[in-house]
């Protein structure tokens, strides 16, 4: 009696273990599903996407050619087929997924290479039609992010030195009024007056800043109580942020 007793006390101790064990399965079963259900609508929907950019850009082909090469040219016809092949070629790109920086240069000595082989006078609106149509297609696989990166360039990315980076670049520019500082010191110079008029800070305010970018090698003063003008290494950062901010920032919206 004691031993159906303790099989009893053991079954009734076991079963919420095994019901909650059960229902973990369950969810992690649920869970998969969905994701595994996520990942095929998303993958088709990326499909239809790339099918309607793709025949966008055989489109676009067609018409930009047709409408902005020379006529008449007695090569007309044999150089949009070259072009059109050319560029529907490089198109194919898209539904691959994915495009190195290493095809995209060899794309751009193919096109080299073909306008090295005429001479006509005309030949230059042609060949600028046809590389602006290649430059629009790599602007939507830029923006469907289809670049993958090269050896050097993870290289590149690796030996990014996180503590000068942030101290000397990132911290400096963090500041909204030190970058208009910079912003209006990439024309030309400008005087302590000039710059307090233009910002709104005056004495110590303003200085503190301006400190903060001459140590950092963003700008320099020409000699004491001289006017700041910004440096290379300024204006090459300046030029960074309205490059990206170009590609990325403007894109989204």
């Amino acid at each position: 009696m004691e031993r159906v007793n303790n099989l009893k006390d053991s079954t009734n101790y076991d079963t919420p273990a095994k019901l909650e064990a059960i229902h973990r399965d369950i969810k992690r079963l649920m869970e998969k599903t969905n994701q595994e259900y996520l990942d095929l609508m998303m993958a088709n929907l990326r499909k239809d996407f790339i099918d309607s950019i793709t025949v966008y850009l055989s489109d676009d082909i067609e018409n930009g050619l047709e409408q902005r090469m020379v006529d008449p040219c007695p090569m007309r016809d044999t150089c949009k087929s070259v072009f059109t092949a050319y560029l529907e070629e490089n198109s194919k790109n898209i539904r691959q997924g994915h495009i190195s920086g290493e095809t995209i240069a060899q794309k751009r000595d193919e096109l080299n290479q073909i306008r090295g082989k005429v001479s006509g006078d005309n030949c230059d609106t042609c060949f600028q039609e046809v590389n602006s149509l290649f430059e629009k297609q790599l602007n939507i696989m830029d923006s469907l992010q289809l670049y993958s990166f090269n050896d050097e360039t993870k290289t590149e990315i690796a030996v990014i030195d996180e503590e000068k980076i942030v101290k000397n670049v990132l911290e400096p520019l963090s500041n909204r009024q030190r970058l208009q500082i910079m912003k209006y010191m990439a024309s030309q110079t400008r005087s302590f007056s000039t710059l307090s008029e233009f910002t709104g800070l005056r004495g110590g305010n303003l200085l503190f800043h301006l400190q903060k970018l001459l140590e950092n090698d963003l700008i320099m003063q020409r000699h004491e109580r001289g006017d700041y003008m910004i440096t290379k290494k300024g204006f090459n950062l300046l030029l960074l942020l309205a490059d990206f901010q170009k590609k990325s920032l403007y894109r989204d919206k």
